[in-house]
């Protein structure tokens, strides 16, 4: 029998799946002791780690563990959510003993309110929250908006790559019908590390900017838009249908989904390039 059996259960019985805990809190310092004394391996406590539960509020259940396992937190969707409510699960978040970045989306003024009121320290983003942001990574990114009716989106992203620890360059206002005003930030895109593309109307500038570098695209069509823009969803099949290869297009208005696509993709490329550092000789060969 593994030694995880034997962990005593903090606050509650446990429930076991193939010998690992899943919920409730098992008590960290004895896990971790265990490991110290070798009654336990590292990978089998790391197990117990990605599997810890969540926090049960009673209206809602939070997941304190997604980043852990995914490199990306839980975030808090401000609508259909009273203020208290919002306040509540972030105090909950940062409760945590993992210092995970806590954002709250999509949040009316109210909410925002209530939310900084009791979780002081939030750094505000017009409808989205940031608390938590994670130190500087490298990683160079740039979102880019067609025009100032898509700067709410463009908002989004930009708090949620902050909360990641990236410092997103923001371009603004350079539709594709003043194309002489993209071609004058042409260079800006050239030597970076991915590129959020914001655009409502007809949704042409993801194209446009795929065909002028060779960053990793994020496309994000918005609801922004006269008569047969449809709500976004013309915006949305014109970059389905983009000729520039290999653009990914994320759902309407979704510029926190557009985030946490370059973030995943970031994270994945800065844990490869470490791990071949790690074991690279020092001659280089």
């Amino acid at each position: 029998m593994s030694g995880l059996d034997e962990i005593d259960v903090k606050d509650g019985d446990s429930t076991r799946l193939s010998g690992v805990m899943r919920e409730p809190w098992p008590n960290l310092r004895e896990l971790l002791e265990r490991v110290a004394v070798g009654e336990i391996t590292p990978d089998e406590a790391q197990d117990v780690l990605r599997r810890l539960p969540f926090g049960d509020l009673g209206f809602a259940r939070i997941d304190h563990h997604r980043w852990i396992r995914t490199g990306l937190a839980e975030a808090v969707y401000g609508p259909g959510k009273t203020p208290d409510q919002c306040a509540a699960i972030i105090a909950g978040f940062l409760s945590s003993p993992i210092s995970s970045p806590v954002v709250l989306t999509r949040a009316d003024e109210r909410q925002v309110a209530a939310a900084l009121k009791s979780n002081p320290g939030g750094r505000v983003f017009n409808s989205t929250v940031v608390w938590n942001a994670q130190p500087c990574r490298a990683a160079e990114v740039v979102i880019v908006s067609a025009g100032t009716g898509d700067l709410m989106v463009a908002e989004e992203c930009q708090a949620t790559l902050t909360a990641y620890g990236y410092d997103p360059k923001v371009i603004t206002d350079v539709g594709v019908a003043g194309l002489h005003r993209l071609l004058v930030v042409a260079d800006q895109l050239q030597d970076v590390d991915a590129i959020v593309v914001i655009a409502g109307m007809e949704g042409t500038l993801p194209a446009v900017i795929g065909g002028l570098t060779a960053a990793p695209i994020i496309a994000v069509p918005t609801s922004v838009g006269y008569g047969s823009s449809l709500r976004g969803h013309t915006a949305l099949l014109g970059m389905l249908a983009s000729c520039a290869q290999g653009i990914t297009v994320m759902g309407i208005d979704n510029g926190f989904g557009a985030a946490c696509a370059v973030a995943r993709l970031a994270a994945r490329i800065e844990l490869r390039a470490a791990t071949v550092d790690k074991y690279m000789p020092l001659d280089g060969t």
